[in-house]
């Protein structure tokens, strides 16, 4: 409410600027307040100005057109977002609410699609339309794609955590059911247990990683920067994942370019890495090979975890990374994944100022690089010792 607020209060003073009062009525001189007497602009040609610079300060989109429809006064966000085009406005739906204001004054406010000059998609806006003075009308709007984006994020993750909850809550309560009427059976009794425990250990995964997320994304939880060495954070992460990957007759293989030393948080990279390792192998096919890769590059670390499963189509890649998002929802069920360690990944590098990539052929297998910025070796030495 108060960026509106603050919206029409700009809106108002642009157009105070804009359109002064006709001269030739005398008009009392206006009383001084805390921030000194009113300026005042004389000239013509000054005032539009001081109104184009107000307008660019804008976050929204401005235009005042004249009663030919035609724009006499634009920011750059209106050329931006694909409002003004050449010498008239772009959407014939403005075109129609500068109309109806010009006919009757009234201030008209609606959401529209309009497609941006760039060409990149259409967009949803929200415009508002007031008279300016004469036949003039204003048009001041705004962009909602990102809120309208945000806000479909929001559902998806509503959606989504309550099917995740909903899966492992109803399996313990059907155990725990079938546990009570087992009462005289040992063997049920220890198979149940043991089924409850494998639900219970997968619900208590699944919300802790949730909290780790949370904590990723919010910034909750700070960095604590050392000098790591690739060699130990990478040995780590492949030995966490060592049981899993015997379990599968999967080899996996480390290949270095040396001791590189990057500044991370260590427990943090260390779980990074084993979330993809963990992601290879998962996808892997039974008695393949993951390899790990580490590379210098330029002034940064490559890292690269390789596998040779059943790869992923590429119209899957950009959806990789979104939470709960899963190429294949059986498998990824199957050995126990909640859809949340690729999240989990892409924000603590994110977070360490780094960038991830997705290479991957259907059939082939996937490469996932992460790459982090390089330290000196040296440094590392001499905190070491």
């Amino acid at each position: 409410m108060a960026a509106i607020v603050g919206l029409l209060v700009g809106a108002a003073f642009v157009v105070l600027i804009a359109y002064p009062p006709p001269t030739g009525r005398r008009r009392s001189r206006p009383p001084k307040s805390s921030l000194g007497d009113w300026p005042r602009i004389s000239d013509t040609g000054t005032r539009r100005a001081a109104a184009a610079f107000v307008l660019d300060q804008m976050d929204e989109a401005a235009v005042v057109v004249d009663g030919n429809d035609r724009p006499v006064l634009t920011n750059g966000a209106a050329h931006s977002l694909g409002i003004v085009r050449g010498d008239r406005l772009a959407s014939a739906e403005l075109r129609d609410l500068t109309r109806q204001v010009r006919r009757d004054a009234r201030v008209r406010q609606t959401e529209i699609e309009l497609r941006r000059n760039d060409h990149t998609g259409p967009i949803a806006v929200r415009a508002r339309v007031v008279a300016a003075g004469g036949s003039d009308v204003a048009i001041v709007v705004t962009d909602l794609t990102a809120a309208r984006r945000l806000d479909a994020v929001r559902r998806d993750f509503v959606a989504n955590i309550s099917h995740e909850l909903k899966t492992p809550v109803g399996a313990i309560m059907v155990l725990g059911e079938a546990l009570t009427e087992a009462g005289d059976d040992p063997v049920a009794v220890r198979r149940f247990g043991e089924r409850l425990q494998r639900e219970g250990a997968r619900l208590s995964g699944l919300v802790r990683e949730l909290i780790e997320l949370s904590r990723l994304e919010g910034a909750g939880e700070p960095l604590h920067l050392t000098a790591v060495s690739t060699r130990d954070v990478v040995s780590e992460a492949i030995e966490a994942n060592r049981a899993l990957a015997d379990s599968r007759h999967i080899a996996m293989f480390l290949e270095l370019d040396g001791d590189l030393v990057v500044p991370a948080d260590r427990p943090q990279l260390v779980r990074a890495l084993s979330n993809l390792i963990n992601n290879a192998v998962s996808y892997s096919l039974d008695g393949s090979g993951v390899v790990v890769t580490v590379r210098a590059e330029d002034e940064a670390v490559s890292i690269a975890v390789t596998d040779r499963g059943v790869g992923i189509d590429p119209g899957e890649v950009p959806r990789l990374f979104e939470r709960f998002y899963r190429v294949d929802p059986a498998r990824s069920r199957a050995t126990g994944g909640s859809g949340l360690g690729l999240a989990i990944v892409k924000h603590i590098v994110l977070n360490h100022g780094g960038e991830i990539a997705v290479s991957s052929t259907p059939g082939a297998g996937s490469t996932f690089t992460l790459r982090l910025p390089l330290t000196d070796t040296k440094n590392h030495e001499s905190k070491e010792n």
